[in-house]
């Protein structure tokens, strides 16, 4: 990510500062003279590095003498080198020192610095002077900013104030990424503020200056010499911490990179899905229902930090197809699969409930096998209508779940077992599994599977979608990956009849007649119609908030398009 990331500092005798900057510089293109020269890479590797730490130098050294330094405004001294990080897959290296290793740059993070601690900004954005915002412009670089106080017995009002700010010039990128910098700041800025913290309490309980402060008479010599005396304390000073500017070093570094990593730029032909949409939406609820349970608890640790992104990255950007490879044996493999151990008649008796919206429930001793089954069903859905809870001591509610798995020893409700709305599938073990390893076509032989429903209603008319997947599924000339995409196209035909019964239905507000004659323009009538209006009406509640929100604020603003 083309970012920087600084720590700010108001310092009370020379005004905004900048404390510590992280960077990330992007290895070169090799060029055709570098090729054929007889230096190693590991040579170039370390002359890069001290040219990059020369030109820190020379940059620190003259924006130290643009203005005075104090320890309040000072990280680290002119002549450490700073700290410098290679990541090895991308070679990117990131290199903290006090100020920018570009001197171009020094201008633009010392802009950000002043706006982000200045009361211009901060006044009427964030209550109390404390929190996140964002401002910037395409000239000088977009930020993100969080300002916070740390404690210090020796300053006005007992606390300083600082500031965190990420500068980047993608504006959409950075505000994307504004729940991701949000939660990882936080702990970053709660890990210092607590160190001060305890250092504060120590200070005071040795010597409390509050009461001195309130004993004291006011003398016109007493603030100067404060002032310009040990009123001025470095972070360092403040928290107590030895290795503070490589542990924020190593913090910053890797907030670069996930934040890189976190989001990448896709191709895409068209419009985005409504899966799409939906899966942005999700995952930005989730983060910030994150981000409030962290506000509430206090943050949490750097493991449960990564733990909670690889979730992130498993529920939102892994497909069911690379869920189902980290799944153990035995395990459904694909929808042929899964026909070809259930038979043809329970096979369209069992899709037949998913695709009407009904619950549907495996019952097992085997977690791994339950959660293959609902990854290959959930794919005949599209991702708004899907709601899992995959293996659960405990009935849930249809309205919380309509994939639902359960241990052997869970009763099923009277209500749901009568249920029209419900299909049950009980998976007994016929006989104990073979040591040596099974083949796909083993685990009808190692499970007994039971379906039942109180639905009288026959499921050999429709949906139509049903229908012509069945003949796809039934055809072995065509390859699983073919009869996915078939099934994809598919799934996007009937979207788009949704979409269409959407605008007209519930946002034009049609009457009964004109909506039974756009059924018939769509193809919805005939045989199997009651099938596929059941359908159309369950996959509407999968459309997204974003297309929903779309067409109400068109009929809003008189965007109505008129009859045809």
């Amino acid at each position: 990510m083309n970012a920087l990331v600084a720590l700010c500092h108001f310092c009370e005798l020379h005004g905004p500062r900048t404390l510590f900057c992280t960077e990330a510089l992007h290895p070169p293109p090799p060029s055709p003279s570098a090729q054929g020269g007889a230096s190693t890479p590991g040579d170039r590797d370390r002359d890069a590095d001290r040219e990059g730490e020369g030109l820190t130098m020379r940059a620190n050294s003259s924006a130290s003498q643009r203005g005075e330094m104090c320890d309040g405004c000072r990280s680290l001294p002119a002549s450490h080198p700073g700290f410098v990080s290679i990541d090895d897959e991308t070679g990117i290296r990131f290199l903290s020192h006090q100020h920018p290793r570009q001197p171009q740059l020094f201008s633009v993070v010392r802009q950000a610095c002043v706006r982000s601690l200045s009361c211009e900004v901060n006044g009427d954005v964030c209550p109390g002077r404390e929190g996140p915002i964002f401002f910037g412009d395409e000239q000088h670089g977009f930020v993100f900013s969080h300002t916070f106080f740390i404690k210090d017995s020796l300053a006005r009002g007992f606390q300083r104030w600082y500031s965190i700010v990420m500068v980047a010039m993608d504006r959409i990128y950075l505000i994307n990424s504004w729940p991701f910098l949000l939660r990882h700041l936080k702990l970053t800025i709660q890990s210092l503020q607590s160190t001060a913290l305890k250092v504060f309490d120590n200070e005071q309980g040795v010597c409390p200056q509050r009461a001195a402060r309130m004993n004291s008479v006011f003398s016109p010599t007493v603030f100067p010499h404060q002032r310009s005396g040990n009123a001025a304390r470095s972070l360092t000073s403040l928290t107590q911490h030895p290795n503070l500017w490589a542990s924020l070093h190593s913090s910053f570094s890797w907030l670069l990179k996930a934040c890189g990593c976190r989001l990448t730029e896709k191709l895409l032909e068209g419009a985005p899905t409504e899966d799409t949409l939906v899966l942005i939406e999700r995952q930005t609820e989730q983060e910030e229902e994150m981000n409030c349970w962290e506000g509430a608890e206090g943050g949490t640790s750097m493991t449960q930090r990564h733990q909670s992104e690889n979730k992130l990255g498993q529920d939102f950007l892994c497909d069911d197809d690379a869920n189902l490879d980290d799944l153990p044996d035995p395990k459904f493999l694909s929808l042929r699969h899964l026909r070809q151990v259930l038979g043809a008649a329970e096979f369209r008796q069992l899709v037949w409930h998913v695709l009407m919206g009904n619950q549907v429930i495996w019952r097992g001793a085997d977690p791994g096998l339950i959660q293959s089954a609902f990854a290959v069903l959930k794919s005949l859905l599209p991702v708004g209508c899907v709601r899992s809870v995959p293996y659960s001591t405990q009935y849930e509610e249809a309205y919380k779940c309509n994939f639902l798995g359960l241990t052997p020893d869970v009763p099923i409700p009277t209500h749901v077992s009568s249920s029209e709305f419900t299909v049950l599938v009980d998976v007994s073990t016929e006989r104990s599994c073979p040591i040596a390893p099974i083949s796909e076509n083993d685990i009808s032989s190692i499970y007994q599977f039971t379906i039942s429903s109180a639905n009288t209603q026959p499921t050999d008319k429709g949906p139509t979608l049903l229908n012509k997947l069945e003949v796809a599924l039934s055809n072995k000339n065509l390859s699983v990956d073919v009869v996915s995409h078939c099934l994809l196209c598919l799934k996007e035909e009937w979207m788009n009849k949704v979409k269409v019964l959407f605008k007209f239905s519930k946002v034009d507000g049609r009457g009964r007649e004109d909506t039974q004659k756009v059924l018939a323009l769509l193809g919805a009538t005939g045989l199997g119609e009651e099938d596929n209006v059941r359908l159309l009406k369950f996959w509407m509640t999968g459309l997204s908030k974003t297309y929903k929100s779309h067409l109400m604020t068109a009929v809003r603003g008189g965007e109505r398009s008129p009859s045809q």
